[in-house]
Order: structure tokens, then C-alpha cells, then sequence
């Protein structure tokens, strides 16, 4: 080759690397600067198996993003958040990592647990325990992930989150118009259990949008008893814009004051105007972009080491309720592939989440919101598509699947959405995996699967609690389920072995029914009232610019019809016949329903619970049975010996090991806490 041809090759070939280097989308990672603030031993340097022991690292991770980078499109009012110099984003976040102390001992995998109004749940339901500032031994619980060698780690992502208890914070930027403040109508629905003068504008520890004057009288707050009966107009001179304090209104643009005081379980709607929105969006960026880089760069912008750089192979996301509705909607928009285009999450476990997602990329988004049976109906949480396959809605004609973004640009990860009874009642679970009409069963991409625990209540109670509610709260563990799919999670992410097939009531073998069918075929239990509504999500039309710009015309939205959704079918015991039926259900001491009912005292009797099931306990004798009319045989009928419970519970927690539903040390913890049942005692 002549020598200037070959100095031209080689000019070219230099441009080309300068080019790469220097291209902020393909060569600086989105975290400028990552400061970790406080690194010390976890657990007192207890040595978690193979795994060895752990710390803990705390601090703030700095980010930037390019608004017109295609990778962020998607996030709403993104082009009015402020620019530094070089036209780029700021924002950051607070971390919280625990890791192996020597990572070579882990199991290269990263456990991203998507925190829940701030609170950090991912411990709990992996190793029993945890709690929002991680430390000591006993916060280790079981040790479960740090045994099995997961390096665990939390960001924060939804900017209305007040900070104090440890909760994970993020500051996000505020949108404005050229400079100016944006203001627009927000819609609050504000609901209590407990008589009170004064509440924020938003539950769940959350910050709201202050409205813009303290002068209300351009604001409207109407109160009902349950959604779809008439409102009744609250006159501007008996609320103000104020918090209840030292008995007397203080003004506050952030709550509301009424001077009769809030009447228990009513709903009361405030239709106000409010300002500087939240880029909420940038919330799903913050965990896709912190994600990439632990798992992706050697270090920051400005040099600062990755903790565990080159030391990842995969990376998981899980999320309990609102968090499980946020992998969803992550997923769903698209953002499991960073601005490289490289995979973010190899596997996710979305838990209770129901069909939802959220409010998390909207103006004036309001990321706890969420839609129940009483409360939260005219939030969308519940919307089209429902489906991991392309499906119609029969009314509006739209057409869509929740994986469509990731399967067009080659992003999807490995699904296991889990749930429980709860879901079908509350959180309209059964659209994920039937028609928009409740008429037919829906296959599922080949990437998800569908697991239902049955019985099983939102979350996990330590004891049966009555509370505000019409029966006791119901205390089945779905924990030991969770570590078994996580198990089978990673070997089909890192091996190819097929997870168990999904588990869930259908349509076609009578296991998914009517609501009315579900009434009719319940045992009638003495003193037990079954639930008389159902939630039926509806569909929301909150104006043209809703869907691509993420800004409501119409607040509150206009209501159209409800989707129908159903719920498991029960055995003559009120058991649930189909899913994981735990050793519990399957050989039964009580009916454990996903279900309960507000009680009196609360307000809104008779009212579906938003998250609790319900414990029914079989009566213990023949004697009583007879005495109380019982139809539900007692457990001395059922089990004539504590030896003959025990035997058909163990046959039961083998057969689910065997299904991969249970790991050995869970079968053996559940035979141990089964033997220590008293109902055989003649006492």
C-alpha cells in the first residue's frame, strides 16, 4: 500500500475512535459522579455462606441526559426541564448498596429492588425481614440473598417522595415554560379512616403540587359517599387551603382544611390549580441509567470506581404493589435498554401489582395513585393493553401489548408477574391474561409467565389482625414461593432451563369465574358477610393530548365503561381450586381469601379493603361445628391426628419442592412452624 494511502486508512481509523470516545451517547456513562458517602460493615461482619460477609454503601449518584437523545423520547415535559451549558439534564439520586466485600465470592448478579414510596421492601420479601435502614444481623433475616450472593441495590425514582425513616429520595428537575412557572387543574381525591380536620393532597408519604394561590374560590371540592352516587358541592367558605394544627388552620398551599372535618371513607374530590410540575419521567431514566452503569462502567465521568465494576454478569429488578406497577410500566415505555442500546434488566419479578402500572411519566403525575374497588378509580393505573401479545380493546378499537417497545428494539427481559388473591379482587389481575371482556383465556409471549399464589393476601401480616375490618387479616406466607422463583428466574436468565409453567384460574377449566358465580358457590360461614362489589377498572379519557404528551385536557378525566374483569373460583371450603395452593390451602386449617370488608368504624362498610384478605378459621370439633352451623367440616373431622395433618401437609410441600415452587429449606421450615399447631389438644 502506498504510504498516503496508508496515512488516509489511518487517519480515518483515528477519526473514527476519536469520534466513539467523544460521542456523549455512546461513550459517557449517563452517572457523571457517584459519591458514596458511608461505607461500613453490614451485619457486623457476619459471613453469609460462600458469599462471605457484606457492606453497605450509601450516597448519591449524579446524572445527565441528552433530551433529544432518542433513548429518551418517551419522557414527558423532558424538553422544558432546565440545561446545563452543553444542553444536557441534571438530576440525582440517593443509593443504597449491599454487596459481597470481596465480589469474587458473589454470584455476579445484581438484585435491584425498586423501592416503594421510598421505602426499601426487597429484603422482606426475600429474607423475612429488612426495613428502610438495613444493618444489623437480625435486618438480614434469613440472609437469603446475601447467602445465594446477590448484590442488592436501591435507588430512588419518584420525585414526590418526602424525605426522613430512611426513605430514598430523588431530586428531580421542574419543568418550566421559557422560565416561567407551569400551573395546571390537578385532580386530588383525599380519603380517611379516621376523623380528621386537615389532610395533604396526596397519601403515602408524598410531596404534593402546591396549589398556586392560597385564594381558592377557582377551586372545586365536592365529597360522595362511594364513587357513582351524587356529589354534593362543599361552599368555598368551609375549606380553605390549610393544615390542622394546635387547634387551629394554618395556611398551607399543600393541604386541605374542612371545617366540618372529614367524614370517615367518603371521598372527597379537590380540583385545584397547581404548579411546577416534577419531570416525573426521569424517574424510569434514573433507574435505567443507575442500573447500567453499576453494571456496565468501570467508573464515572469523573473517574470515581464502580464498586462493581466488571464484576456483573446479570441483573434482576423486583417490586412489591407499587413497585411490581413500575416494572411494568418501565418495561412497557420501553426503557430496558439503556442510551447504548444495551440490555438493563435480564429478568423481572413484578409482585402484586395486579394488571397496573401508573401515574410515572405524566405532568402533574401523582406516582402513588392507584385505582381499587372504593378508592383511586379515576387514576390510571388500570390501562389498555393489558396483554404481553397484541390484543383489541372492543371498544375504543385500540390496539397494543405491554411488550411491544422491548420486542421491537430486542429488549425483553425474562417476566415472572406474580400475585395473589388480592390481585383478582382488588387490582384487576385477571386482564392480564384474558380479553378486555372477561369472555376469554389470552396466551403470553413466551418471555412471561403468569404465577398466582392462591389465597394469599397483598402483603404479609405478622398475626391475624381484625383492625378496621369485618374479618381477621389473613397471615398465609408467599415468601417462600418468591425465593423459589427467583431461583428458577436465574437459571432460565443463565442456563436455559425452563421456569415451571404458569399457574393461574382460567376461563376454559371453570377455575377463573363471574363475580355472581363466585357469590353463589361460597360457603355460607356464620357471622362471615362475603364481599358484594368487585373492582371493575373504566376507561379514562383525560383529552387529545393525554397519550403523547402525557398532559390532561379533561380532570377529573371523563369515565366511559368498565372493562370486567374476574376472580379465582373456590372449593366448598372457599378455598381457591387453581395456582400455587401453599401447604396451608392445600391441606386447610382455615378458608384463606383474598378478600375483606371495610368495617363500620371506618367509613364506607361493607367496602372491598384495598389490600387484605381475609382468615376464616374452620371450627375445631365436631362439637362446635354443630354448635355454630358451620358448614365447613372441623379439623379434628379432617385430621382425626396431629400425625395424619402433618403427613398430608408434608406430601403437600414435597409435591410443590418438586414443582419448584418450594426450596428445601422452606419445606422444612413449614413442617417445623406445622408441628407446633395446638388444635389437638383436649384442653
Amino acid at each position: 500500500m502506498h504510504v498516503s494511502a496508508q496515512y488516509g486508512c489511518a487517519l480515518r481509523v483515528f477519526s473514527l475512535l476519536l469520534c466513539i470516545l467523544l460521542s456523549p451517547r455512546m461513550a459517557r456513562p449517563a452517572v457523571t459522579r457517584l459519591e458514596i458517602e458511608r461505607r461500613e460493615s453490614f451485619a457486623s461482619g457476619h459471613a453469609f455462606g460462600r458469599s462471605g460477609p457484606y457492606e453497605k454503601l450509601t450516597g448519591k449518584a449524579s446524572l445527565e441526559v441528552d433530551p433529544d437523545a432518542p433513548a429518551n423520547a418517551l419522557v414527558h415535559d423532558l424538553e422544558l426541564a432546565p440545561r446545563n451549558p452543553e444542553g444536557k439534564v441534571e438530576f440525582s439520586t440517593e443509593f443504597c448498596l449491599l454487596k459481597p466485600i470481596d465480589p469474587s465470592r458473589g454470584n455476579r448478579r445484581l438484585f435491584y429492588g425498586v423501592n416503594n414510596r421510598g421505602n426499601k421492601l426487597a429484603l422482606g420479601a426475600f429474607n423475612d425481614r429488612g426495613g428502610n435502614d438495613p444493618n444489623t444481623l437480625e435486618d438480614a433475616g434469613n440472609g437469603f440473598l446475601m447467602r445465594q450472593g446477590y448484590s442488592i441495590l436501591w435507588c430512588g425514582w419518584n420525585g414526590d417522595v418526602r424525605p426522613g425513616d430512611n426513605r430514598l429520595t430523588i431530586d428531580l428537575p421542574v419543568a418550566r415554560d421559557n422560565g416561567a412557572a407551569i400551573t395546571g387543574r390537578i385532580h386530588a381525591e383525599i380519603r380517611v379512616d379516621r376523623p380528621s380536620f386537615s389532610e395533604p393532597f396526596y397519601w403515602g408519604n408524598s410531596d404534593p403540587y402546591p396549589a398556586v394561590s392560597l385564594d381558592h374560590h377557582d377551586a372545586v371540592l365536592t365529597m360522595c359517599p362511594r364513587r357513582g352516587e351524587p356529589e354534593i358541592n362543599i361552599p368555598h367558605n368551609q375549606w380553605a387551603f390549610a393544615r390542622w394544627e394546635n387547634g387551629r388552620a394554618v395556611p398551607d398551599p399543600k393541604h386541605l382544611h374542612v371545617k366540618k372535618g372529614f367524614r370517615p371513607g367518603w371521598l372527597y374530590d379537590l380540583v385545584y390549580e397547581g404548579k411546577d410540575p416534577r419531570v416525573t419521567g426521569l424517574g424510569l431514566v434514573a433507574v435505567r441509567d443507575v442500573v447500567s452503569f453499576f453494571r456496565h462502567t468501570r467508573t464515572d465521568r469523573r473517574g470515581h470506581v464502580n464498586p462493581l465494576g466488571g464484576m456483573l454478569d446479570r441483573a434482576y429488578v423486583f417490586g412489591i404493589s407499587q413497585s411490581g406497577r413500575f416494572i411494568h410500566h418501565f418495561i412497557y415505555e420501553g426503557f430496558n435498554a439503556d442510551a447504548r442500546g444495551r440490555l438493563v434488566f435480564d429478568g423481572a419479578m413484578p409482585h402484586v401489582g395486579g394488571a397496573g402500572r401508573g401515574l410515572f411519566n405524566a405532568r402533574f403525575a401523582q406516582t402513588t395513585r392507584h385505582g381499587s374497588q372504593h378508592e383511586g378509580t379515576l387514576y390510571p393505573s388500570d390501562v389498555f393493553p393489558f396483554n404481553s401479545v397484541p390484543q383489541t380493546d372492543s371498544v375504543t378499537g385500540a390496539r397494543g401489548d405491554i411488550l411491544a417497545r422491548a420486542r421491537k428494539s430486542g429488549h425483553v427481559p425474562k417476566i415472572f408477574f406474580t400475585g395473589t388473591s388480592t390481585e383478582y379482587w382488588a387490582r384487576a389481575a385477571s386482564l392480564l391474561h384474558t380479553d378486555v371482556e372477561g369472555k376469554r383465556d389470552v396466551d403470553h409471549d413466551e418471555n412471561v409467565r403468569i404465577y398466582f399464589i392462591a389465597g394469599a393476601q397483598h402483603g404479609v401480616s405478622s398475626s391475624p389482625t381484625r383492625g378496621m375490618y369485618q374479618h381477621p387479616v389473613n397471615i398465609l406466607d408467599h415468601r417462600p414461593v418468591l425465593r423459589a422463583l427467583l431461583t428458577a428466574l436465574d437459571r432460565w436468565v443463565s442456563t436455559g432451563t425452563l421456569p415451571p409453567a404458569s399457574t393461574y384460574p382460567r376461563i376454559d377449566d371453570g377455575t377463573l369465574v363471574a363475580f355472581e358465580t363466585h357469590r353463589q358457590s361460597f360457603p355460607t360461614i356464620p357471622d362471615v358477610r362475603i364481599p358484594e362489589v368487585l373492582y371493575t377498572p373504566q376507561r379514562l379519557d383525560f383529552g387529545p393530548r393525554w397519550q403523547t404528551e402525557g398532559i390532561a385536557d379533561h380532570v377529573p378525566p371523563k369515565v366511559g365503561p368498565a372493562y370486567r374483569t374476574l376472580v379465582p373460583a373456590v372449593d366448598a371450603d372457599g378455598n381457591e381450586r387453581a395456582g400455587i395452593r401453599l401447604p396451608d390451602v392445600a391441606v386447610p386449617l382455615a378458608t384463606y381469601a383474598g378478600w375483606n370488608l371495610r368495617g363500620a368504624d371506618c367509613g364506607a362498610e361493607g367496602m372491598l379493603a384495598r389490600w387484605s384478605g381475609s382468615y376464616l378459621a374452620f371450627p375445631r370439633t365436631p362439637e362446635e361445628r354443630q354448635r355454630t352451623g358451620d358448614p365447613r367440616p372441623s379439623v379434628q373431622e379432617r385430621y382425626p391426628t396431629r400425625e395424619v395433618y402433618l403427613a398430608r401437609l408434608a406430601a403437600a410441600a414435597i409435591e410443590l419442592r418438586e414443582q419448584r415452587f418450594l426450596l428445601d429449606e422452606d419445606v422444612v421450615r413449614i413442617l417445623r412452624i406445622a408441628a407446633a399447631q395446638p388444635l389437638w389438644n383436649t384442653e
